[in-house]
């Protein structure tokens, strides 16, 4: 059996209803309104956790020198493949969200797809603020885009857990999560079942069990006090200027930048 983050096509496909240029052109729109007056287009960008890379590609595309980081080899493996076949330029590293240090800064760093859900700890969650902090050139931000916390405490999700995909000659059905798929209330952490079939071109079943660690807009709070290192700018609630507690958001998207350092 494949695990769906040792099969990256597969995760590619089941993440390609997202729409992700408009996305990037949100993203830069946030930066030239959120970052300091004066500040020059962004130049470069680091996507954490990036998988296939999508918005990292489209972020090259643009002309942003990018830079994706995932820690599966198989992943940093496609990205590269896909940015090569796109025609491109992308540096992929292998590398912890956690522990990472690549000895260079950024104007801006990204975390897509709540990718924070492989943060299982509330330590590990401020060792990644710590990181992403640390790679902020001077005006940089970081732009986080984790669930809407009504996924997993509300009556009424925000998202569906299935949905239907198809491209060129391939057609999928997915489903990421079962409906007795228990969020432990100690823990936070719920083993979501996954499971894609693949019809048409590759044909496949793709199952897995992922952990999902689930966070609320007030541990994210708690998370960026304890690191210290960024303060809040904005939320949203969606890519355009949906407010987090807007019965329409959708996702929780923090925009951050590195708390200013006392003078002298």
């Amino acid at each position: 059996m494949t695990g769906i983050y040792d099969d990256p096509a597969a995760y590619d496909l089941a993440c390609s209803f997202r729409e992700v240029p408009p996305e990037v052109a949100v993203l830069l729109s946030w930066c030239a309104r959120h970052r300091p007056d004066g500040a020059p287009p962004v130049r470069s960008v680091l996507e954490l956790a990036a998988g296939p890379a999508e918005h990292a590609r489209e972020f090259a595309r643009r002309g942003v020198a990018a830079t994706a980081l995932d820690l599966h080899p198989a992943m940093c493996a496609y990205a590269a493949e896909r940015a090569a076949a796109d025609g491109v330029a992308l540096e992929v590293v292998r590398d912890d969200m956690t522990a990472f240090s690549l000895a260079r800064r950024f104007d801006l760093v990204v975390t897509m797809l709540d990718s924070t859900s492989h943060l299982m700890t509330l330590d590990a969650f401020t060792a990644h603020l710590d990181r992403a902090a640390a790679h902020l050139a001077d005006g940089g931000l970081y732009i986080v885009e984790m669930a809407h916390p009504r996924d997993r405490i509300g009556d009424a999700p925000s998202v569906s857990t299935s949905w239907t995909v198809e491209g060129p000659g391939v057609r999928a059905s997915v489903r990421w999560g079962e409906p007795d798929d228990r969020l432990d209330p100690v823990t936070q952490i719920a083993a979501d079942r996954v499971t894609m079939t693949i019809t048409g071109a590759g044909a496949r079943v793709v199952e897995d069990v992922v952990p999902y660690r689930f966070w609320t807009a007030t541990e994210l709070a708690a998370a960026v006090r304890l690191s210290g290192a960024l303060e809040v700018v904005a939320q949203y609630g969606d890519f355009g200027d949906v407010a987090l507690t807007d019965p329409h958001a959708w996702r929780m998207i923090t925009v951050l930048r590195p708390v200013p350092r006392p003078a002298g």
